[in-house]
Protein backbone atom coordinates (compact mmCIF):
# COMPACT_ATOMS: atom_id res chain seq x y z
CA UNK A 1 0.00 0.00 0.00
CA UNK A 2 1.60 3.42 -1.31
CA UNK A 3 0.94 6.71 0.85
CA UNK A 4 -1.87 8.39 -0.73
CA UNK A 5 -1.36 12.02 0.07
CA UNK A 6 -4.72 12.81 -0.85
CA UNK A 7 -6.10 10.94 2.55
CA UNK A 8 -7.93 12.82 5.07
CA UNK A 9 -4.99 12.84 7.63
CA UNK A 10 -2.35 14.39 5.16
CA UNK A 11 -5.60 17.22 4.52
CA UNK A 12 -5.53 17.80 8.45
CA UNK A 13 -1.83 17.76 8.30
CA UNK A 14 -1.95 20.60 5.64
CA UNK A 15 -4.68 22.59 7.44
CA UNK A 16 -7.18 21.82 4.99
CA UNK A 17 -9.53 20.07 7.44
CA UNK A 18 -10.31 20.64 10.87
CA UNK A 19 -9.35 18.87 13.71
CA UNK A 20 -9.93 19.05 17.31
CA UNK A 21 -6.11 19.30 18.35
CA UNK A 22 -5.31 17.73 21.63
CA UNK A 23 -1.37 17.69 20.84
CA UNK A 24 1.42 18.95 18.48
CA UNK A 25 4.97 18.37 18.61
CA UNK A 26 7.57 18.86 15.51
CA UNK A 27 6.82 15.79 14.58
CA UNK A 28 3.41 14.62 15.59
CA UNK A 29 -0.45 15.36 15.72
CA UNK A 30 -2.65 14.07 17.99
CA UNK A 31 -6.92 14.93 17.66
CA UNK A 32 -9.80 13.80 18.94
CA UNK A 33 -11.55 10.81 16.78
CA UNK A 34 -14.77 12.06 15.67
CA UNK A 35 -16.27 9.15 15.98
CA UNK A 36 -15.19 8.01 19.55
CA UNK A 37 -15.30 4.65 20.70
CA UNK A 38 -14.40 5.72 24.14
CA UNK A 39 -14.71 8.49 26.41
CA UNK A 40 -11.45 9.44 25.49
CA UNK A 41 -10.17 8.38 22.05
CA UNK A 42 -7.62 10.50 20.16
CA UNK A 43 -5.71 9.83 17.12
CA UNK A 44 -1.73 10.64 17.20
CA UNK A 45 -0.35 10.53 13.69
CA UNK A 46 3.24 11.28 12.64
CA UNK A 47 3.27 14.94 10.38
CA UNK A 48 5.69 12.61 8.02
CA UNK A 49 3.92 10.41 5.35
CA UNK A 50 4.00 7.03 6.90
CA UNK A 51 1.23 4.08 6.00
CA UNK A 52 1.53 2.13 8.70
CA UNK A 53 4.09 1.26 11.70
CA UNK A 54 6.40 -0.76 9.28
CA UNK A 55 6.74 2.26 7.07
CA UNK A 56 7.57 3.87 9.77
CA UNK A 57 10.14 2.55 12.07
CA UNK A 58 12.12 1.34 8.29
CA UNK A 59 11.72 4.64 7.03
CA UNK A 60 11.69 7.73 10.11
CA UNK A 61 14.38 9.32 11.19
CA UNK A 62 15.55 8.82 14.74
CA UNK A 63 13.99 11.97 15.83
CA UNK A 64 10.94 11.69 14.27
CA UNK A 65 10.35 7.84 16.21
CA UNK A 66 11.33 9.52 19.52
CA UNK A 67 8.77 12.44 19.06
CA UNK A 68 6.26 10.18 18.31
CA UNK A 69 6.80 7.66 21.06
CA UNK A 70 6.82 10.42 23.20
CA UNK A 71 3.79 12.48 21.84
CA UNK A 72 1.49 9.04 23.15
CA UNK A 73 3.12 9.15 26.52
CA UNK A 74 2.46 13.09 26.72
CA UNK A 75 -0.80 12.35 25.44
CA UNK A 76 -1.63 9.93 27.74
CA UNK A 77 -0.75 11.87 30.72
CA UNK A 78 -2.34 15.05 29.72
CA UNK A 79 -5.48 13.46 29.46
CA UNK A 80 -5.05 11.87 32.65
CA UNK A 81 -5.02 8.33 32.04
CA UNK A 82 -1.68 6.27 33.30
CA UNK A 83 -3.90 5.68 36.81
CA UNK A 84 -7.17 4.12 35.21
CA UNK A 85 -5.04 2.46 31.91
CA UNK A 86 -5.51 3.03 28.40
CA UNK A 87 -5.41 1.41 25.46
CA UNK A 88 -3.28 1.86 22.38
CA UNK A 89 -4.14 0.25 18.84
CA UNK A 90 -2.56 0.36 15.32
CA UNK A 91 -4.40 -1.01 12.37
CA UNK A 92 -2.22 -2.33 9.25
CA UNK A 93 -3.67 -3.67 6.00
CA UNK A 94 -6.54 -5.02 4.65
CA UNK A 95 -6.82 -8.26 7.57
CA UNK A 96 -6.76 -5.39 10.36
CA UNK A 97 -9.44 -3.20 8.56
CA UNK A 98 -6.80 0.15 8.20
CA UNK A 99 -8.99 2.80 7.09
CA UNK A 100 -7.04 5.45 6.26
CA UNK A 101 -3.24 5.06 4.61
CA UNK A 102 -1.50 7.30 7.42
CA UNK A 103 -0.23 6.02 10.31
CA UNK A 104 -2.34 6.63 13.21
CA UNK A 105 -2.53 5.02 16.93
CA UNK A 106 -5.58 5.08 18.56
CA UNK A 107 -5.47 6.27 22.11
CA UNK A 108 -8.77 4.84 24.00
CA UNK A 109 -9.19 5.44 27.51
CA UNK A 110 -11.85 6.57 30.43
CA UNK A 111 -13.63 2.75 30.04
CA UNK A 112 -13.09 -0.52 30.92
CA UNK A 113 -11.70 -2.08 27.93
CA UNK A 114 -12.61 -5.91 28.30
CA UNK A 115 -10.54 -8.34 26.74
CA UNK A 116 -8.03 -8.39 23.89
CA UNK A 117 -10.28 -9.44 21.34
CA UNK A 118 -13.61 -11.05 20.37
CA UNK A 119 -12.93 -14.99 20.36
CA UNK A 120 -12.61 -16.30 16.80
CA UNK A 121 -15.85 -18.55 15.78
Amino acid sequence: MGYDDQNIFAKILRGEIPCDKVFESEHALAFRDINPLAPVHVLVIPKGAYVSMDDFSANASDAEIADYIRALGTVARELDLQESGYRILANHGRDAHQEVPHLHIHLFGKRDMKGMLPKQA
